[in-house]
């Protein structure tokens, strides 16, 4: 007869445990228990469920079906409330025993919320608008909530708190976050790394951080309405996230008569203190005085137990666990291990901080051994220093190649170099040897492999390595994952087979397409702007508008600023305006008290620090159309003065600069548009670094370049054609440009698309007609462009009620004068 294993806790330290005893051929009757009435699930995928970027699919590791097909009793949503260590048997809630022969604690932990005046009412739990973030259901409550309000405060500066912080920003305007501490993340990161992540996270993020920072009560009596902090500050609200830290949920285990201080104390096989059948694992675990908190202990933790439970190795010890990790925090890359500073006098100390380019840098060296790190901003040289931490290699003579790359050890470890055994993601416990071995099996996908293994499944800093070391395994014979050429991650076609089917059968909202074209009609929030831009250039004026697949500068139809204010930048074609337009600018800047008045790269005024409900007023008073500062398009095309007054100029680049703004202007695409008209070859426009680029040369011809680039990315456009006259810029450039929306990948900039479709080909189609569909390409721009509407014009009449609903008071920013 099977031995009967229950296991209490269906997290991942509870199922990862018994994943490892199956794997070890382990033959027992298992029983397990959840609180959640769920499969397992990635709790650190929470924060990307909130922010959008994932669906409640995508984060769960093991479905209902896979309990059933390894014979596990399941008990979900059901809570064990005692323990009869002397009678082997564990209690629901309700009395119902359940015996065992072995039993496995992995409670994990729960949120720990500090006691501030306010935040619990009585009989009714937790104020309205104040959440805690721990559990699948925590995160669907917050994404409910937090659709219909502005404004949020997040206490607690960790990493949890930095990921609800980052994800609440897909659904509200504004966001703060509080940290008790001098310093964010200062459990892992020292005070120079915490304030250089700070610098990041305000500046590159947008988000409000406050240190020194401790809540003493929620405000608001029938909903939150506010923060009073304890210096007397208050800050508005209407969300309240409580991401403080966890606490082990080790309340059953005390309750039962087990040994409990921070934790259930067990010894090196995991078991319980004087319990011979009993084990602990995970977070509600304290092994030699510690308690860990992040998933790479649990992992080496569950497969000790698994070892000393199935007899695989019965010697089988866990020593506890050198805390090593490489996350994206709140999407800043951040790794940190061992210490933050030196603890010795004769420790060695190497610092190098970057602060206005969000870098800080730190090895702290003991008896030449590496034992910390932290790395902010740039973790290029992560891999290399995990190694030399976990594994105690020896250290260049010149301590800056551990930071640099001066000749010493690589930025990143070649996969022939890396032991199986070593951690490629340390998010899900997975090794190279792991990865390996899934080749080996025969999966020569990266996507097979990282579904297979989970492997850059959670926060996706190891990605690079997992796709490195699965082309290692192959022998550089990766075969091409299918989900590649997919144009939106939830529709599972490429985007010419896409297109064909929504013409086929007349999708013609995003709604539309996921019913039709998706197995079951899951939608997918990360695909639907792009569907939308997709059907919005197909379709033109049939097109059926749903706002909620849009981000929020398209709903608004303005540029969201750091602070939860919008910038407003109304059309100035080719760069030119006239006394009357500037002095309306003026008075509306004036007239509305907008702290920031500035000229734009783009040779546009650009009005900073517009709230939202004033959005529509100000558009009435500038009477001015759009200027697309803020949407996937057609931006504006910058000029030079052209051949009327510059000596040099030789061609009208004014003026043809404004007849192609006048055409195509806010024509969507996969990615945002610049144009350039320069009138000579001096190139005062800076036309040969544009989406597109024009330039007139001798001879009253114009060259046309495509795919250049002067932002993140610097790249000089290629030339497509050379012609004679301004009627033909303006047919190539909508010609190209319809081009380019339809075979274009979504967000892929002109300045990939044409190096990976290649010049030549653009230039056969587009100039050339090779494959005769240069009149369907025309067609279609002209279609476009009758479809096109002002958006400014919905001032009158806007789209859904809260469009344009009054926002919270906002930060005050510092003000710049608009007028002397």
């Amino acid at each position: 007869m099977k031995q009967r294993l229950v296991v209490v806790g269906n997290g991942m330290a509870g199922a990862r445990t018994v994943e490892e005893i199956l794997a070890r051929g382990g033959d027992f009757a298992i029983t397990m228990f959840g609180d959640e009435p769920y499969g397992n699930y990635n709790r650190i995928m929470l924060s990307n469920l909130l922010a959008g970027v994932e669906d409640e699919a995508g984060i769960f590791l093991n479905d209902l079906s896979w309990y059933a097909d390894n014979g596990i009793t399941l008990h979900a949503g059901t809570r064990i409330e005692r323990i009869d260590r002397f009678a082997k048997t564990v209690y629901t809630a309700d009395g119902t025993p359940t015996p065992y022969d072995k039993l496995i604690i992995a409670t994990g932990s729960s949120a720990w919320v500090p006691p501030i005046k306010g935040i619990r009412l009585p009989g009714r739990g937790y104020h309205q608008g104040v959440f805690v973030f721990r559990t699948l259901d925590d995160t669907r409550a917050m994404i409910r909530y937090a659709r219909e309000h502005e404004r949020a405060v997040v206490i607690g500066g960790g990493l949890l708190g930095l990921e609800a912080a980052r994800g609440l920003q897909n659904h509200l305007d504004h966001v703060t976050l509080l940290h008790a501490a001098s310093h964010l993340m200062n459990a892992q990161l020292n005070e120079r790394a915490g304030k250089t992540l700070q610098r990041i996270v305000e500046q590159k993020l947008g988000i409000e951080v406050v240190v020194d920072a401790t809540t003493t009560e929620i405000l608001g009596r029938h909903a939150v309405t506010g923060v009073r902090l304890s210096d007397g500050r208050v800050i508005a609200c209407d969300v309240v996230v409580v991401a403080a830290g966890i606490r082990p949920n080790s309340q059953v285990a005390a309750d039962s008569g087990l040994v409990v201080e921070r934790g259930i104390v067990v010894d090196d096989q995991m078991r319980v203190q004087d319990e011979d059948d009993i084990y602990a694992v995970g977070e509600c675990a304290q092994h030699r005085g510690q308690v860990y908190g992040l998933v790479a202990p649990l992992w080496e933790q569950a497969k000790v137990l698994a070892d000393h439970l199935t007899g695989a190795d019965p010697d089988a010890a866990y020593h506890g666990s050198r805390v090593a990790t490489k996350l994206k925090v709140a999407g800043v890359d951040v790794a940190s291990m061992g210490l933050q500073l030196p603890e010795r006098e004769d420790d060695e100390l190497l610092e190098f901080a970057e602060p206005g380019k969000g870098v800080y840098s730190n090895v702290v060296i003991r008896d030449g051994r590496l034992v910390g790190a932290t790395l902010v901003g740039d973790t290029r040289k992560a891999a290399f220093l995990m190694q030399a931490f976990d594994l105690g290699l020896p250290l260049p003579e010149e301590r800056a190649e551990l930071l640099f790359d001066l000749g010493g050890p690589p930025a990143e470890v070649s996969p022939a170099e890396m032991a199986d055994d070593a951690q490629v993601c340390n998010c899900n416990g997975v090794s190279k040897g792991t990865i390996c071995a899934t080749v080996t099996a025969g999966c020569k996908t990266v996507g097979g492999v990282m579904d297979k293994t989970r492997a850059g499944k959670g926060c996706g800093t190891c990605r690079p390595l997992v796709q490195r070391i699965v082309g290692w395994a192959t022998g550089g014979e990766v075969e091409e994952d299918p989900a590649a050429s997919w144009y939106v991650p939830g529709v599972p076609m490429p985007k010419p087979e896409l297109m064909a089917a929504i013409r086929r059968h007349e999708l013609k909202s995003v709604s539309a397409v996921f019913a039709t074209l998706v197995p079951g009609g899951t939608e997918d929030a990360k695909s639907k702007m792009g569907l939308a831009s997709l059907l919005k250039m197909m379709w033109g004026d049939e097109y059926i508008d749903e706002r909620d697949a849009r981000f929020i500068n398209d709903r608004v139809h303005a540029n969201i600023q750091r602070d939860g204010t919008f910038s407003v930048v109304p059309q100035m074609k080719g760069g030119v305006t006239t006394p009357a337009q500037l002095r309306r600018i003026a008075e509306v800047a004036e007239k509305h008290d907008v702290p920031m008045v500035k000229l734009t790269g783009g040779q546009r005024i650009d009005l900073l620090g517009v709230p939202k409900e004033k959005l529509p007023q100000i558009w009435a008073d500038l009477d001015m159309p759009s200027g697309y500062a803020y949407a996937k398009s057609f931006r504006t095309v910058k000029t030079c003065v052209g051949s009327d007054f510059c000596r040099f100029g030789v061609g009208d680049s004014t003026a043809l600069g404004i007849a192609l703004e006048e055409r195509y202007q806010g024509i969507e695409g996969p990615g945002k548009m610049k144009l350039a008209v320069t009138g000579c070859p001096r190139n005062c426009a800076e036309a040969y670094v544009k989406d597109i680029g024009v330039v007139a040369i001798d001879g009253a011809k114009w060259e046309i370049y495509v795919g250049g680039a002067a932002g993140a990315h610097v790249r000089k456009g290629d030339l497509l054609a050379t012609v004679s006259s301004a009627a033909e810029v303006v047919q190539l450039t909508g010609r190209f440009l319809q081009y380019y929306r339809e075979n274009g990948n979504w967000l892929e900039r002109t300045y990939a698309f044409v190096p990976r479709v290649g010049i030549d080909k653009i230039r056969a189609i587009v100039v050339d007609d090779a494959q005769a569909i240069a009149a369907d390409l025309d067609a279609a721009m002209d279609a476009a462009i009758a479809a096109y509407r002002d958006p400014w014009r919905e001032r009158t009449d806007p789209v859904t009620p809260g469009q344009f609903r009054t926002s919270l008071p906002l930060t005050v920013l510092p003000r710049v004068p608009v007028r002397a």
